[in-house]
């Protein structure tokens, strides 16, 4: 019999219930198989983690929010401490670069954002307490009273796992706990994740089965899971079929998922920003392009060129850098197989290959860069089908007969996380057009950009990582950014001439921590008493 990895229910790790079947991990360098075998759990282990954690949630809920932000702080510096291992992991599963990208960005971001979450529960900052004195009401921001179920995508191995990533410091700091679905692609760095994270749960007094982790289930069962009711929320980062899928489940119970599916993210070009640096643009797209093998959810899958000489310069010198670019490795024979049915998808709506980088020679999942190109005209006419989201080291340019050609295309697209507006310097011929531009993209766009590349989300509390579908599934919420994020995971909690002894700390006449509260029309620190006086 087959001896599988441990899963961690109830407080516990222990041998799989009922696991029929297991994988291992893949080497996307090599494409063999490497690491130990993991479960994939079946009705049983659901069952027992889903129980254990709806048994939690009415204990972790009334936990003070002290012990929460230590717990947040104390698995920040867990991972800290144990880096060099968990970048070595990672890299192992991913093929992602140890330097800089998982030991100097990507493991920093995780830990920032567990911090940045413990300073949103300390100030109380997500809870958005809101006092009416003459109504008798109060209200703020509070835990849902149920477990949060994560997914963890393939791209990210810290900063969005399933178990440490923003999702979960979301989750765990409105005070729910989490049942996470680790991503196949990366089951040892999660597990080890999830020993720290486990390991801080019990120093810092939380219940035992606040943090639990399978590694896998089949489509099924992850289905019934998302449309249990005992699950208060979802937080899913992933492909648009996923999403819809866990949505789809969801909706009978009422359940909402938080869902970051696709995006294209367009990115104009205007025509006096061409003529002041054409080249110097060209060589920043394909950088941006192809970073991390261009799996990112902001990577600029569409640029849209105006005609004209420096039009056509900055497309020469694009195509020329990806015509000498090697051969990419991606995460898994899966996003290799969906890159190509993405290309195959887009030149079967009239797009043309302008240039593709060296073929293969190593074994592994390896993809050259590819650009593309269709005319401005046939994007107005198919901008469903042209703007079909390849995962990888992909863009498509559109040719513009200018700016309200350009003003037509960015009223064409679909919900897009983040949408591009670079133009020359201010004073100069692109002004007006930008004016437009931005405008038709506002609302179609979470983050509107200006003379950037979309690729680098900032952990800030400004950030919107979200937008209209099918970007994401809710667009009025980020998956980046304390405390914002920890709402999505939050209920709205009215009281009504509630007794003082039974209010939320954060809503009783005194405020000793100094909590930013909205009393009467007006936010203060100050007690009730105090704001009403003044």
């Amino acid at each position: 019999m087959a001896t599988y990895e441990p899963v961690l229910i109830a407080g516990k790790w222990r041998a799989s219930r009922d696991a029929q079947s297991g994988f291992r991990a893949f080497d996307p360098a090599t494409g063999e198989e490497i690491g130990p075998a993991f479960p994939i759990s079946g009705a049983i282990d659901v069952e027992a983690a889903l129980a254990a954690a709806s048994a939690a949630a009415s204990e972790l809920a009334a936990m003070e929010p002290a012990r929460i932000a230590a717990f947040l702080d104390a698995y920040a510096a867990a991972i800290e401490t144990d880096a060099q291992a968990l970048v070595e992991l990672a890299h192992a599963e991913t093929a992602l670069p140890r330097e800089p990208r998982l030991a100097k960005v990507e493991l920093p971001r995780t830990t920032n954002q567990l911090r940045q979450a413990a300073q949103a529960v300390r100030a109380s900052s997500w809870t958005q307490a809101t006092i009416d004195t003459q109504a008798g009401l109060r209200s703020h921001f509070g835990p849902l009273g149920k477990p949060v179920l994560v997914f963890g995508p393939n791209n990210f191995p810290f900063a969005y796992n399933a178990v440490a990533g923003g999702d979960f410091a979301s989750a765990i700091a409105a005070r729910n706990p989490v049942v996470a679905k680790a991503h196949p692609l990366q089951p040892a760095t999660s597990k080890r994740l999830a020993e720290l994270a486990h390991r801080a749960v019990l120093d810092a007094g939380l219940p035992a089965a606040s943090v639990q982790m399978l590694y896998h289930l089949d489509n099924e069962l992850g289905a019934r899971l998302a449309g249990d009711a005992r699950i208060g929320a979802i937080g899913f980062t992933g492909s648009r079929t996923g999403g819809l899928a866990l949505k789809a489940a969801a909706d009978p119970s009422g359940i909402p998922v938080y869902a970051e599916m696709s995006s294209v993210n367009p990115v104009f070009l205007l025509p006096g920003a061409l003529a002041e640096r054409a080249s110097e643009l060209a060589q920043e797209f394909f950088a941006s392009n192809t970073m991390a093998s261009g799996q990112f959810c902001t990577n600029p899958g569409i640029v849209i060129v105006p005609h004209g000489t420096d039009g056509d310069a900055f497309v020469a010198a694009a195509s020329a850098s990806f015509a000498n670019a090697q051969a990419n490795v991606l995460l898994s024979q899966g996003v290799l197989d969906h890159f190509r049915q993405g290309l195959a998808a887009l030149t079967g709506a009239g797009a043309k290959i302008l240039a593709q980088g060296k073929a293969a020679t190593e074994p592994g999942y390896r993809q050259a860069p590819t650009l593309l190109g269709v005319d401005g005209k046939r994007f107005v006419a198919a901008p469903k089908a042209l703007q079909t989201e390849v995962f990888g080291p992909a863009s498509l340019i559109v040719r513009a007969d200018g700016i309200a050609e350009m003003i037509a295309i960015a009223q064409s697209f679909e919900g897009n996380l983040t949408g591009s507006v670079y133009a020359g310097k201010q004073g100069s011929v692109d002004d007006t057009a930008a004016a437009g531009v931005a405008r038709a993209l506002r609302p179609r766009v979470g983050r509107l950009i200006g003379n950037k590349m979309p690729t680098g989300v900032a952990v800030s509390a400004a950030m919107n990582h979200g937008g209209p579908y099918p970007s994401t599934s809710h667009s009025g919420f980020t998956a980046v950014g304390m405390p914002a994020a920890i709402r999505r995971f939050a209920a709205l909690h009215c009281y009504d001439n509630v007794p003082a002894h039974l209010l939320p700390a954060d809503l009783r006449d005194a405020n000793p921590g100094g909590v930013q509260r909205l009393i009467d029309g007006r936010w203060t620190t100050d007690d009730v008493t105090k704001a009403t006086s003044a």
